[in-house]
């Protein structure tokens, strides 16, 4: 809130030069959210380690992921708070956008951290039940979903937009909210998916959340807007400054989260940033680019659901095992092959996405 109390202090008027643009906040909030995790980490490993709040390995997962056994998780309260208090510095909290993304960021993350806190009670890798969960995140995400199409007052705001070279949008009506709803809920599950081995899960989602973050500032500026030929949402602009916290944090995150990792961001921190990102691309409209640039976490989802319903129809197994990091693993691929090469791809597909907005 440095930005919003100095702005009000100084008066409307008075301008505060070049913190006006969210640009410039974006970067100091980039550089903040990074630093607090670098100061931060090491004496919250430190008390995890205290409380023995380590990880619980599944006995039907790969054989080597037996050494992480033990290791500290709920490494997602390092990055939730300093995205939280990066955006509350330098974010324009009376943004009511701002306060939506963080909101359902926090709310799943709470969803994530009692999943956390009894799998390390009960000892077991099992903590929440699917159904609990499922209708934990469920009220969240229908709450923004309902909060966005109440607010809505034109019928762009209520479209699912297409980019590329032929870009038209499809009005869904009343079915927005449940289109965001399953947008929300579906990446929230997909990140948490994909987060299962050392900074595979991390990085990815800085990458799309910073592809994001471009995409919410040109959608914010009415001429850049219309010159990419995406809806132009007044305020979105704004949505950088926390795309911008988000990175940093997943950045310093990965100091500590890097092969062989010393903190795990379990479900606390997974379930938490996929929401983050299924929230920014509902916000401005870019559901579409969003499954481009998530292309890693829409494959780790898919073979999940290949692999459960070729089992249970015909007693076979598609891949080695699921998600499909597991099946590499499997293959004989050495961790950080897999992790590296998922990033790689990570890095084309986003970049594809923002290729894409731009072919007009």
């Amino acid at each position: 809130m440095l930005y919003t109390l100095t702005n009000h202090l100084t008066g409307p008027d008075a301008g505060l030069g070049a913190l006006d643009a969210p640009t410039l906040r974006s970067f100091l909030a980039f550089l903040t959210s990074l630093a607090l995790s670098l100061l931060a980490g090491p004496a919250l490993i430190r008390q995890l380690r205290a409380f023995q709040l380590g990880q619980t390995v599944r006995d039907d997962g790969p054989r080597s992921h037996k050494s992480k056994e033990g290791t500290p998780t709920m490494g997602g309260v390092l990055i939730l708070g300093t995205l939280t208090l990066s955006t509350l510095l330098w974010a324009d909290m009376t943004n009511c956008y701002v306060w939506l993304v963080l909101a359902v960021s926090l709310a799943f993350s709470g969803v994530g951290f009692l999943d956390d806190f009894l799998k390390i009670r009960r000892r077991s890798p099992h903590g929440l039940s699917a159904r609990q969960k499922y209708l934990l995140q469920s009220v969240a995400a229908a709450l923004a979903a309902g909060f966005l199409y109440w607010s809505a007052s034109t019928p762009g705001q209520t479209s699912l937009w297409f980019p590329g070279p032929f870009s038209f949008s499809l009005p869904l009506g009343v079915f927005f909210p449940v289109f965001a709803y399953l947008v929300i809920v579906g990446t929230s599950n997909a990140v948490n998916l994909t987060d299962g081995l050392d900074g595979l899960a991390a990085v990815p989602v800085a990458m799309v959340g910073a592809g994001l973050g471009v995409v919410a500032w040109l959608s914010g500026h009415a001429g850049q807007s219309a010159h990419w030929q995406i809806l132009h949402v007044p305020g979105a602009a704004e949505l950088l400054v926390f795309a911008a916290a988000l990175v940093g944090a997943c950045i310093g995150f990965l100091w500590f989260n890097t092969h062989p990792a010393l903190l795990f961001m379990g479900d606390t921190g997974s379930l938490g940033l996929g929401a983050a990102l299924g929230t920014l691309a509902v916000l401005v409209h870019q559901e579409i680019a969003l499954f481009i640039m998530g292309g890693v976490f829409v494959a780790e989802t898919v073979s999940v659901i290949l692999q459960v319903g070729s089992f249970k129809t015909t007693g076979r197994r598609i891949f080695r095992m699921a998600p499909l990091h597991h099946h590499f693993e499997l293959k004989g691929w050495p961790e950080t092959r897999v992790i590296v090469r998922f990033w790689i791809l990570t890095l084309v597909l986003v970049v594809t996405a923002l290729a894409l907005l731009g072919l007009h």
